[in-house]
């Protein structure tokens, strides 16, 4: 069977692709100035804005958001009459975590075991690069059939919303007939898969205070309130004692109809430990995309080596809680808001702070571009057709656009397949799935703009 002329030129181009990967995974671009230094994102924004003006994009621009962070835009117009693609992708990325569990450098691009390693690799930088190998092997093949508008985001990780809120004061920057979001990923390699759903999310910020200052443990303690066992309670009320999610109001019995996620493999997925258990009840797809979920993602006390003997007058703790589509973000806000106002023990003062919001997202997978991204997959993935999933995670600007452009058709696509590991120590991308992807975003260009035309 001959190759696709789109599939070998894609091919062709994988060496270069790697080589700007690596350069765009050298920037530590967390988008937290008490993490990394701002310059970083900086660096980083200036290195796609430069990309895109070597593609020959128009009216490319550093737009800075609202929430002090710069998100690249960049236009390409495509022949009279043709319909407009906005391509998503972001070049921040989530903090290293602990850089010595890395088996190599996070921000140096390494190969090994056939996989790309370093933070970013495959969200979201990796999707970025996917745009630009697309647009390529279309310029190698007859043209871009289409308008292209690019936005790179530069504080998705942070939920800080500063994009959104820039497309909704500038309504007209973004519009566009379709939007292929390049940040999701396939149910596992080799698999083409659309992702259908995105549970939104809320963080909360809740400290607990309960003395003027800390106490000596053996004089005060038995009688004196402990905000960090304070703490420890009011954490344990988010959880019943399988583990599902319980907070006061919250529906958590919801079924998810479709592609279902074996047992087996979600534990080899996630690196279950042997003989650890599974929490929450249902299907593992109604458990993981399907219901809320809460998680404690981060905790200030006294570290283990230093500790003294003492009865802790505050601590504080910060609360992700993942809610589901058919769900409000905003009263989901309210009601994790109001459980651990009324959960908090002993009378000890609680403040809650709101530090980022995200509506969740469902896409209508009949839409003509979803049958135009079919037909592209079959060819990039020879044999096998096109699955729909959910996803956990949360694409905050996914909502804002279908809300400014009613009309437009939304894909989810992307690189972060579970082998990724996003988010966690040695992230990786397979620059297998990079270069099928970046042959099916190609085609599906060419099929949309021939669908239009028909």
């Amino acid at each position: 069977m001959t190759a696709h002329p789109i599939s070998e030129t894609v091919a062709s181009l994988m060496p270069r692709a790697k080589a700007e990967l690596t350069e765009l995974v050298a920037f530590q671009s967390v988008a937290d100035p008490a993490v990394f230094p701002k310059s970083e994102c900086e660096a980083a924004a200036a290195w796609v804005a430069d990309a895109l003006h070597a593609e020959g994009f128009q009216d490319v621009a550093l737009l800075d958001t609202p929430d002090g962070t710069q998100s690249v835009y960049g236009f390409l117009p495509g022949p009279a009459g043709a319909p407009t693609v906005l391509l998503y992708a972001h070049y921040d990325v989530q903090p290293p975590l602990d850089e010595s569990a890395w088996i190599s450098p996070p921000f140096e691009l390494t190969e090994r075991n056939g996989r790309w390693f370093g933070r970013g690799a495959a969200d979201c930088k990796g999707g970025f690069v996917m745009h630009l190998l697309a647009l390529r092997a279309l310029k190698a093949n007859g043209g871009v059939p289409v308008s292209v508008k690019v936005i790179a985001e530069g504080s998705e990780e942070q939920g800080t919303g500063g994009l959104e809120q820039y497309a909704q004061a500038h309504p007209e920057l973004l519009a566009a007939d379709t939007v292929v979001i390049g940040d999701t990923g396939n149910f596992r390699v080799g698999l083409p898969t659309v992702t259908s759903t995105l549970r939104g999310m809320t963080m909360l910020r809740v400290q607990l205070d309960t003395l003027e200052g800390n106490l000596h443990s053996g004089q005060f303690g038995g009688a004196a309130p402990d905000a960090l066992a304070a703490m420890i309670q009011l954490l344990a009320s988010l959880r019943a004692e399988d583990g599902t999610t319980t907070v006061d109001g919250l529906t958590t019995d919801a079924k998810w109809d479709g592609l279902q996620y074996p047992e087996e493999e979600f534990r080899k997925d996630a690196k279950i430990i042997d003989g650890v258990e599974l929490i929450s009840t249902g299907t593992v797809a109604d458990r993981i995309w399907a219901r809320p979920a809460v998680t404690v993602i981060g905790i200030d006390c006294p570290p283990v080596v230093g500790a003294t003997p003492s009865v802790q007058a505050s601590a504080r703790a910060q609360i992700s809680l993942r809610v589901p589509p058919g769900m409000d973000a905003g009263e989901a806000t309210k009601l994790l808001t109001a459980h651990l106002r009324a959960h908090t023990p002993w009378g000890a003062r609680v403040s809650v702070e709101q530090v980022g919001q995200g509506q969740p997202f469902r896409a209508d997978i009949t839409s003509p571009a979803y049958t135009a991204m079919a037909d592209a997959m079959r060819i990039a993935y020879p044999g096998q057709e096109m699955q729909s999933s959910g996803m956990g995670g949360s694409i905050p600007l996914c909502n804002a656009l279908s809300e400014l452009y009613p009309e437009a058709e939304i894909l989810l696509i992307g690189l972060s397949e579970p082998e990724a590991q996003i988010h966690a120590v040695n992230e990786s991308v397979s620059p297998e799935e990079l270069e099928r992807l970046s042959v099916a975003e190609a085609l599906f260009l060419q099929n949309y703009a021939a669908s239009k035309k028909a």
